[in-house]
């Protein structure tokens, strides 16, 4: 199997995670405007752009399982940072947009209520 170089390794990961962090974000700036399906496609954006800075990953920790060398950078280490960071947010905006949901679905429930 082909050694993946360490530049390929740490742009994949910085550009992915960033790309999902971005797609998260406009997620929830669709989702605040009310906006849900817009929301649902940049919620899969994100994931898509997730995972593949996941595989990018896992084949990194492969190719260091096969003894194959990696060598470990301060780089590395920021993109590996960059992307736990933006698993977690992705995590919680998904929440934060199901509650907003659900708040409006209360709203709406409210209003037909009171009139």
């Amino acid at each position: 199997m082909k050694v993946i170089q360490a530049d390929q390794i740490i742009m994949g990961l910085i550009i992915h995670a960033g790309d999902a962090k971005s797609h998260i974000y406009m997620a929830l700036e669709h989702a605040k405007k009310g906006e849900l399906v817009i929301s649902e496609g940049e919620i899969q954006l994100a994931e898509t752009a997730l995972n593949e800075a996941h595989n990018i990953q896992s084949s990194w920790l492969a190719q260091e399982a096969r003894g194959e060398g990696t060598g470990l950078s301060a780089l590395f280490v920021h993109a590996q940072d960059h992307l736990m960071t933006t698993i977690t947010e992705i995590h919680l905006i998904k929440e934060v947009i199901e509650t907003r949901q659900e708040l409006n679905e209360l709203k709406k429930l409210m209003n037909i209520i009171v009139i």
